[in-house]
């Protein structure tokens, strides 16, 4: 109708949490390797990526987050057990938050995976 702001988008997502166990700990305290392997994970899922930082612990673990143009993605790593927090929300259609948090989990070679979703906004 005239005057009427166009539609951007729907408030609505899918957020992903999940915890892998089982990853060999020098993976788990790669910086370079986690923002490298998280980037490939969302972009292979249709995400569009926008900035991938990082930051190192001492004496280990790293927590990698990724600016996405439809929400964002995050690792936070326990090498000292081999596991791993994942966090994946995206807005709208377009990206698979499942699919992204499947591709990292086999990617890092994850022994188990627990994943559950939740519908967020007006699905």
């Amino acid at each position: 109708m005239p005057g009427e702001e166009p539609l951007v988008g729907r408030f609505a997502g899918r957020h992903v949490l999940a915890e892998f166990e089982g990853i060999e700990p020098s993976l788990l305290d790669d910086a370079e390797l986690l923002k490298k392997t998280l980037a490939e994970a969302v972009t292979e899922a249709g995400a569009t990526v926008c900035e991938v930082v990082s930051h190192s612990f001492a004496p280990q673990g790293v927590t990698v987050l990724a600016l996405l143009a439809e929400s964002h993605a995050s690792v936070h790593t326990y090498p000292e057990i081999g596991s791993v927090f994942v966090d994946v929300f995206t807005c709208g259609d377009r990206a698979d938050p499942e699919r992204a948090v499947a591709l990292l989990a086999k990617m890092l070679g994850a022994g188990t995976v627990r994943m559950s979703t939740v519908e967020r906004g007006e699905n």
